[in-house]
């Protein structure tokens, strides 16, 4: 999977990503992931989407509009905001 190349799946705190069954269920099919014992707590470095990224495009994308007054012009915005430089 993924041409080969060694990956680790990292999950966040969400009650289901920490449940028994879910961390059974990647174990069983031997999915290399981090235990949920072991993830540091909140921890901003590992999801720089949520605390970063997103405050950048949203920053971008929407600065100019109270709201958009449709999803379709919110994904226009915000692709053009991720190509812009």
């Amino acid at each position: 999977m993924f041409n080969n190349r060694h990956w680790v799946f990292q999950q966040d705190s969400a009650p289901a990503h920490r449940a028994k069954s879910t961390q059974d269920w990647l174990a069983a099919r031997e999915i290399d992931f981090i235990q949920h014992e072991d993830w540091p707590s909140s921890s901003p470095d590992l999801n720089p989407l949520d605390y970063k990224i997103w405050q950048h495009l949203e920053e971008k994308a929407c600065s100019k509009l109270k709201a958009h007054p449709n999803l379709e012009s919110l994904k226009t915005s915000l692709i053009k905001a991720n190509y812009k430089n």
